[in-house]
């Protein structure tokens, strides 16, 4: 999807009004800033043949609960316990570092991992959800301590990583963007 001044346009060039866009799992978006998602890429990729990996080839997330939605049941947790004294920018990053490193801790000694976590057991995969959660928790306290807009700030970061790596550029590379010549 594009958008100019008249409104949002889909893959096949239909115009569609701001509230009527659609992320690419069909959920509508509340947003008048189409996703950047590479809707675009995999249209082209399969309109030329080629085989890209899409999000929805091996695994997606729900819809719900979403980031505000979290937020809101942080928020709700959080004044329920008198915390919001204790959850300042400061301490909540602390707090998201120490939950990274409960995360680092599930993999270390582990070797390479492979996607799907094969070998995991259920409990194993538990207790990585848990600490992802507890990450995930935090990040989103964090950004709303900090009033960042999270989804919009991906839209945004995402079309300055386009920039920073063309495809066309950088693929099958692993190298960093200043490493690249022109």
């Amino acid at each position: 999807m594009a958008m100019n001044g008249d409104g949002v346009h889909g893959l096949n060039g239909e115009t569609v009004a701001p509230s009527e866009t659609k992320h690419t799992n069909g959920t509508p978006s509340k947003s008048n800033i189409a996703c950047e998602n590479g809707e675009a890429e995999i249209h082209a990729a399969k309109q030329n043949g080629t085989k890209r990996r899409t999000p929805t080839d091996t695994f997606s997330f729900t819809a719900e609960p979403t980031i505000d939605d979290i937020r809101r049941m942080q928020a709700e947790f959080t004044d329920e316990r008198d915390w919001n004294q204790f959850h300042q920018p400061r301490n909540l990053l602390l707090a998201m570092v120490g939950e990274v490193g409960e995360v680092s801790e599930l993999f270390q000694w582990r070797g390479e991992v492979t996607e799907g976590l094969p070998g995991w057991t259920d409990s194993e995969r538990e207790h990585l959800a848990h600490e992802l959660s507890d990450v995930l928790i935090y990040l989103v306290e964090l950004a709303e301590k900090c009033h960042i807009d999270l989804p919009q700030a991906v839209l945004r970061k995402m079309a300055l990583n386009r920039l920073k790596y063309p495809a066309s550029k950088v693929h099958g590379s692993s190298k960093k963007y200043t490493e690249y010549k022109d």
